[in-house]
């Protein structure tokens, strides 16, 4: 007689973390500083954590072996998590907050704009854009104060619309504001888990309301113009769109699709260019041998008067390096929620079907056994032969595997050449007593703005 032995039950570990008494501590902590209490977590907890907030659950993964197995080995079991599904209500079925068979539609129409061909021929129009930026930059030379904050979306969009749509986006005056009331209600609906309909009258939902109305009425116009006016390639993003949603059987069904897609586009686009932007200046400003070092290289290799080549940008190596560091510090994209589809085991820790799952860049980005002195602002750490012995998933500026940011190649483009052309005749410093505050919404920007003084260089 066979004796059949059973197997003995498995052990479901369950990864620490604070108690349900405390959450009502931590949601609170989260509305004034998310930053600071996800860098609290990882210290206090470790690479794996259980947060019980509110009446959700969410694990918290703090190591590069689980980014990688929740963003590239197993990505279809993790779909876009809290927040950015939050984030619908204001940015629809974009790139960004799509899943299935519609993301990859969506990707398979935008990814023939990004091709690197393509970007590489946008070099000219970014250069231009560049030295437009300085030239108005030189005319507050002697001290005048401008706000780079604004200056660097005014630029990024700039460049979106030459690059990337073929377009003026200097005609649309409110976009900037326009988008800010976007990340606002979109942060909004993610703290508030869309419990407070759209309805309600508050200042915040009235703003973006407004807002949402003047981005339908400027996709509807860079479509009309791109109609009367097709592109002589035709491979610019809105003539790509309305020849994919063409085949729309439902007009009404295209017009949303076009929409989502644009707006979503415009956002990506330009903020997380502008934010990588506004913080490299800020840090450089901090730290007068980089800024020295960055002067040097700039006059090197921008200095000739000659127009810009691909030779040029990749001499540009430490401007590279210090834009690394300032996503390595400031990753634009901080966060990366998903919400797992199906059971399953990370790190050791069973993951349950319906769980929200996190990654933070911005921690992950300090974490001490990846980082020496995490918190210091050192662009040696990106210098030749470095980053070799250092984990490809201890650094995800843009995020990793099938949902790789698809315009990397154009945002680090366009920082390396912005940065250089300013850092080549002028120096820009902090206005005195002005507090830089982190502000985490679906990027991390800097909040209030960012007033810096104009020097020239001698």
């Amino acid at each position: 007689m066979t004796v059949v032995q059973e197997r003995p039950a498995r052990t479901v570990r369950r990864p620490p973390g604070p108690s349900r008494a405390e959450t009502l501590s931590i949601l609170r902590r989260m509305v004034r500083n998310r930053l600071e209490v996800m860098q609290d977590v990882a210290t206090r907890y470790g690479d794996v954590t259980r947060l019980p907030l509110g009446p959700k659950t969410m694990y918290f993964f703090n190591h590069p072996e689980s980014a990688k197995h929740i963003l590239a080995d197993n990505p279809a079991n993790f779909h876009k998590g809290i927040g950015l599904v939050h984030a619908r209500r204001a940015l629809g079925d974009g790139l960004l907050t799509s899943e299935g068979d519609l993301w990859k539609k969506q990707r398979k129409t935008i990814q023939p704009v990004f091709q690197a061909k393509r970007i590489n021929r946008q070099l000219g129009a970014v250069a231009e854009e560049a030295d437009k930026l300085a030239a108005r930059l030189r005319e507050h030379a002697g001290g005048g104060v401008v706000d780079v904050r604004k200056t660097m979306t005014e630029l990024t969009l700039g460049v979106l619309g030459r690059t990337l749509l073929d377009a003026d986006l200097s005609a649309f005056k409110t976009i900037g504001e326009d988008f800010e009331a976007v990340q606002d209600q979109a942060m909004f609906e993610m703290m508030s888990l869309n419990s407070v309909p759209g309805w309600v009258p508050l200042p915040q939902q009235r703003r973006f309301r407004r807002a949402q109305a003047n981005l339908d009425r400027i996709v509807d116009q860079l479509a009309a113009d791109r109609i009367a006016r097709p592109s002589i390639d035709g491979d610019d993003v809105v003539s790509q769109l309305i020849e994919s949603t063409s085949k729309e059987s439902d007009p009404a069904a295209a017009r949303i699709r076009m929409r989502d897609e644009l707006v979503t586009l415009l956002l990506a686009g330009h903020e997380t260019t502008a934010s990588t932007l506004s913080w490299a200046f800020l840090l450089v400003d901090q730290h007068p041998e980089v800024r020295r070092r960055l002067h040097e290289e700039a006059v090197e290799v921008l200095g000739t008067g000659q127009p810009l080549t691909l030779a040029d940008m990749h001499r540009l190596t430490y401007t590279t390096q210090v834009l690394e560091e300032v996503m390595r510090l400031y990753p634009p994209v901080w966060l990366l929620p998903r919400l797992a589809v199906e059971d399953d085991e990370i790190a050791g820790y069973h993951v349950p079907a319906g769980a929200d799952v996190l990654i933070c860049p911005y921690t992950l980005h300090r974490h001490p056994d990846f980082w020496e002195d995490p918190e210091r602002f050192d662009p040696e750490r990106f210098a030749p032969g470095r980053s070799d012995r250092r984990s490809r998933y201890a650094y995800i500026p843009f995020g990793a595997g099938p949902r790789f940011c698809v315009g990397n190649s154009l945002g680090m483009m366009e920082a390396t050449i912005v940065l250089a052309t300013v850092m080549r005749d002028l120096r820009l410093t902090l206005v005195p007593g002005f507090p830089t505050v982190p502000e985490p919404q679906l990027t991390l920007r800097i909040r209030e703005g960012l007033p810096m003084a104009v020097h020239s260089i001698a």
